[in-house]
């Protein structure tokens, strides 16, 4: 191999695996390190560890080679982090992934090489964490730059080949030639950045941005139930609007790596700073209220009619964070199924895309005897299956829908207890 035109991405995961393949697609040689054996063999073979459409089209044996050996990052021109950020049990940033790979890559890194960061991070850690680390290598010289990621899971639409990026080094020359590189493979703009703390905070508040509004949202719903107004209605005449207004939509709770994680990152280097982020704070709280809230509506419709949890049956539908993927990170599915359980309800659990953790193999073994459907991912399976004659067949008596994505007047008429998050019939 030689360096001209090669690339090593560290860490083969929902950023960096979609990444690598597309440079791979755009001509790059491409070589891949992640600490996960089982995953490398999977790649090695062309078979995505993940699920996704693109993967599963374009992987194919031998387009990229993937290792545990973190060397592999020495024949390389370009060297892309991409390895997850994630939060402790105690909502506090957890860097030990990306610490762990910068050091792992650093003996193997040479002079002239350009290294990015792709890991989501919070304002000042390419400046306290990861240079602090390069410097111990007083002998090397590499062109670093942020590049924070942006990819949508399940999104036909808007991928990793066509979502505009921002992009901030620690020199201008650095910036310089990072923005070539993401241009040479994405078909979108890179925008460069004065530096790569504002590429830091770019991502952080996009975020944090949307967690915020999904907060709003699901506290104007929980408001509009009481009041008796539908707010899926509500949003729908507000979004006639054509300026002012971004429609978001209430749910059981917020998922994934980013939205659900990013605002930790900033209200702890705001407490660092001297700062209290109280409406971040806020927003964290409400969505992070609405698993329980969920399972409240059940235990609203229940009481009236005398019915124990005990002697009910939940049929809970979905574990993913997000419809039509297999993706579980932070997903309030999870404290659904935890809270319905502590509860006493006797619950079956089946996610079509997540069928290792579910404990029933069919959507019609989840419904067959079941009292309750509880809607935790709105999967095309279930929008496709869940229809008032089939749930009448079944003889469920109670929907619980935590996504808003279901029939609820066909639902109603068909004489079946209809409740959805600010919606009820």
């Amino acid at each position: 191999m030689t360096k001209q035109g090669s690339i090593a991405v560290v860490g083969l995961g929902y950023v960096g695996l979609p990444l690598a393949v597309l440079a791979a697609k755009k001509g790059f040689t491409v070589v891949g390190y992640d600490i996960d054996a089982k995953k490398v063999d999977l790649i090695n073979q062309g078979i995505p560890p993940i699920e996704d459409a693109t993967l599963a089209r374009d992987l194919t044996p031998g387009l990229i080679t993937a290792s545990t050996d973190p060397s592999v990052v020495a024949t390389v021109n370009t060297v892309v982090v991409a390895v997850p950020t994630p939060v402790t049990p105690k909502k506090e940033p957890d860097l030990t992934a990306l610490t762990n790979s910068v050091k792992s890559i650093l003996p193997h890194l040479t002079s002239g090489q350009l290294l990015s960061i792709e890991s989501t991070i919070n304002p000042g850690v390419m400046e306290t964490l990861v240079l602090p680390i390069l410097a111990t290598r007083t002998d090397l010289a590499v062109d670093i730059v942020h590049c924070p990621e942006r990819v949508n899971p399940g999104d036909a639409k808007w991928t990793v080949r066509n979502i505009p990026r921002v992009i901030g080094g620690l020199t201008p020359q650095a910036t310089k030639r990072g923005r070539e590189f993401y241009e040479s493979i994405l078909d979108a703009p890179v925008k460069e950045m004065a530096t790569m703390t504002e590429a830091e905070a770019v991502k952080i508040l996009e975020n944090t941005f949307r967690d915020v509004n999904i907060a709003f949202i699901n506290e104007m719903a929980k408001s509009f139930d009481k009041l008796g107004i539908d707010i899926t209605h509500v949003i729908a005449g507000a979004a006639t609007k054509p300026f002012s207004f971004l429609p978001h939509f209430p749910g059981n709770g917020v998922g994934g790596h980013c939205i659900s994680v990013d605002p930790y990152y900033m209200i702890e280097r705001g407490r660092q700073a001297g700062f209290n982020h109280e409406f971040l704070k806020l927003a964290r709280h409400i969505n992070d209220s609405m698993p329980a809230y969920t399972v409240s509506l059940l235990s609203d419709v229940l009481t009236p009619l005398q019915k124990q949890p005990k002697d009910t049956t939940v049929a809970m539908l979905g574990l993913s964070y997000k419809k039509n993927i297999d993706d579980t990170r932070e997903s309030p599915a999870f404290e659904i199924k935890h809270l319905l359980e502590k509860a006493g309800y006797v619950v079956r659990v089946f996610d079509p895309h997540v069928l290792d953790q579910s404990t029933v193999r069919s959507l019609d073994e989840a419904l067959e005897g079941a009292h309750v459907v509880m809607v935790a991912t709105d999967h095309a399976e279930f929008m496709d299956g869940l229809t008032a004659e089939a749930l009448t067949q079944k003889g469920i008596s109670i929907v619980i829908d935590g996504k808003n994505a279901l029939d609820a007047d066909s639902i109603t008429a068909a004489g079946i207890t209809y409740r959805g998050i600010g919606r009820r019939r």
